[in-house]
């Protein structure tokens, strides 16, 4: 038994030490998100107004194609700033899945070990140590936080890894539905949405304002530094 907590152990101190680099790149893309976000707030609200300008009533019916021109330019703008955009999500596709792969490679070390640990040795806490479960549920909290801000219609892959551990969810499906669906509406053919893309995403993020990764990720350090308390238990 102690050879296989050892072993979740290394396994859990390796994934943490990926999730914290992911981490620090996933806050690096969403600060590099907000000013994208409000470039495209603000060129929609001017293409907007161009829209709704009486241009043949106004002073600039002289120049008959500038109309054309403006558009022109303002969607070659907003397309340039789609790319960037397009670039960032991909920049945080990739730390999902990258996190999301460890949480995989994680569990399925502990379904290989799962008959040697038994399940009261992984449910087992000591007086500094979470129990195993403990620091289990915490990995899954971390890749399910990515996988609702950046959501994938088919998910990760098409095998969703399970512990046999009682787990509560603190996040609800119309927070992974409101993300999805922002993301959908970064288009040109709605600008209104467009032009309130800055104030919706904040009030997604302010949903997940907890620091959810720095938590969990505490959490499974006190795991891996004390881990040998659970083989010195009582019942061990």
């Amino acid at each position: 038994m102690a050879a296989a907590v050892a072993a979740m152990a290394a396994a859990l101190r390796e994934w943490a030490a990926v999730a914290a680099r992911q981490d620090a790149a996933w806050r690096a893309v969403l600060a590099a998100w907000a000013p994208l976000l409000g470039s495209l707030s603000g060129l929609a609200a001017q293409i907007r107004a161009a829209q709704r300008l009486a241009w043949g009533g106004s002073p600039l019916r002289a120049f008959g194609d500038l109309r054309v021109r403006l558009w022109r330019k303002q969607r070659g703008a907003a397309e340039a700033l789609l790319e960037q955009l397009g670039v960032r999500r991909a920049e945080l596709r990739a730390v999902r899945d990258a996190v999301g792969a460890g949480v995989a490679g994680v569990l399925r070390l502990y379904e290989e070990r799962a008959a040697e640990l038994g399940l009261a040795a992984a449910l087992r806490r000591g007086p500094r140590c979470p129990s195993l479960a403990d620091a289990l549920e915490g990995l899954q909290d971390v890749e399910r936080y990515y996988r609702h801000l950046y959501p994938s219609a088919a998910g990760l892959s098409g095998q969703r890894w399970r512990v046999p551990f009682p787990r509560c969810c603190p996040y609800r499906a119309r927070r992974y539905l409101e993300s999805k669906l922002l993301l959908r509406r970064v288009s040109c053919a709605n600008l209104a949405d467009m032009e309130a893309l800055p104030q919706s995403w904040e009030r997604i993020l302010e949903r997940y304002k907890e620091d959810v990764v720095q938590d969990m990720l505490l959490k499974i350090s006190l795991f891996v530094d004390n881990h040998r308390e659970l083989c010195c238990s009582p019942g061990s």
